[in-house]
């Protein structure tokens, strides 16, 4: 098997971007919500007012341009070429840093902290703080391939990542990621100790301590009260995708303003974007960047392979204690949260732990400046 790195850029063809102008100017719109809010889902007002913008303000080669600004690569690991970005600092003794996105997300998410943690001198910071930065996108995802054979799971990903950091010569490394990214960084500290120096995570998965329950603090009521709201409200999108991921997926691949839909509406949900009648992304997320986001699901036809992760991992979490040094930052409007003390049950080396007054689930992309200090703060810990 080879274990070329290669380098690698994004050239959509025109022909990608007039289909999809064609199919936004053809939507077939479902009737109004008879709400008149988001509580029925994603109004359509706002769904006609993003696909008008899509189809002809947004440029796409604006991102892409972004996007091929920065050193891309890819690798083969059991027949499945991984993308990602490696973006070297200009300080040699930097702490290697492998970064993961989730669902709905992607590299998108990280575009406003990459060069600041790389090259913090130049915004700010000092150089004991910065990063070599290793930015895959999962399997399925983005401008990775998409498995065509069973067993992409979250165990395996993490290996992949540690493989990725071999190949690039990187013996000592930390790990961060939320939403799925915190789960396959998560399984980074349990199968990748001898290399990874330990992690970050801005969603941490632990279970309520069944011994904290006749003393629950305030903190743990709510966070209880969020599970089943997540439950009842939340989670249908998670029981389709870990249950037929191929189904939901016609629909989606053939339809923008469907695609859009179904990923926009998390963004309305878990950003922290307002309440009530004042909660909207666009209050954190400018209709560009959210669209930036969109398309990496879009323009490589990623609706089922994304999905199916959700199908590979759901079936049999791994919830091992994690015996190397862990950080974590909870963001108030995250989706699942934990107290320190149900942490701690899980993360035996819990070295850092902050709660943070504003951000939500997606909070490199909502918080930069929050999310760089909590690398940064967490990660001279681990130097």
């Amino acid at each position: 098997m080879s274990e070329e790195v290669t380098p690698y850029r994004i050239a959509i063809e025109d022909r990608q971007l007039e289909d999809l102008r064609r199919r936004l100017e053809q939507v077939r719109w479902p009737d109004r919500e008879t709400t008149g809010d988001w509580s029925q889902g994603i109004p359509l007002g706002y769904m006609q007012e993003v696909c008008a913008y899509w189809r002809s303000d947004y440029d796409w080669r604006r991102w892409e341009k972004t996007v091929n600004n920065w050193p891309q690569f890819k690798t083969t690991i059991d027949d499945v070429g991984i993308h990602f970005l490696h973006i070297r600092s200009p300080h040699e003794d930097a702490m290697p840093l492998i970064m993961t996105h989730g669902w709905p997300g992607s590299i998108v998410e990280f575009h406003k902290v990459l060069e600041p943690l790389t090259n913090p001198t130049a915004h700010g910071g000092n150089a004991a703080d910065a990063f070599h930065i290793v930015c895959p996108s999962l399997p399925g995802y983005g401008f990775s391939d998409k498995p065509t054979a069973t067993g992409w799971n979250v165990q395996k990903i993490a290996r992949a990542w540690g493989a990725i950091m071999a190949r690039l010569g990187y013996d000592r490394y930390v790990a961060q990621g939320g939403d799925w990214g915190s789960i396959v960084t998560t399984a980074i500290a349990l199968s990748e100790t001898d290399h990874c120096a330990g992690i970050h995570i801005n969603m941490p998965i632990v279970a309520p301590d069944p011994d904290t329950m006749d003393n629950l603090t305030a903190v743990e009521l709510s966070a209880l009260e969020a599970m089943g709201d997540y439950d009842k409200w939340e989670s249908g999108y998670s029981k389709q995708q870990s249950t037929r991921p191929q189904t939901v997926a016609y629909g989606l691949a053939d339809s923008p303003s469907g695609q859009a839909a179904w990923i926009l509406e998390k963004f309305h949900a878990w950003t922290d974007c307002g309440e009530g009648d004042k909660q909207h992304p666009e209050n954190v997320l400018s209709r560009d960047e959210l669209l930036d986001n969109v398309m990496m699901y879009w323009l490589t036809d990623s609706a089922a392979s994304s999905a199916r992760l959700y199908w590979e991992s759901f079936k049999n979490p791994d919830m091992s204690d994690v015996d190397i040094p862990v950080g974590c930052s909870i963001f108030p409007k995250e989706i699942f949260s934990s107290s320190r003390r149900w942490a701690e049950k899980r993360f035996n080396k819990l070295v850092y732990w902050n709660e943070m007054d504003r951000g939500g689930h997606f909070a490199a992309f909502e918080q930069p400046e929050l999310f760089i200090e909590e690398l940064r703060n967490c990660f001279r810990l681990m130097r």
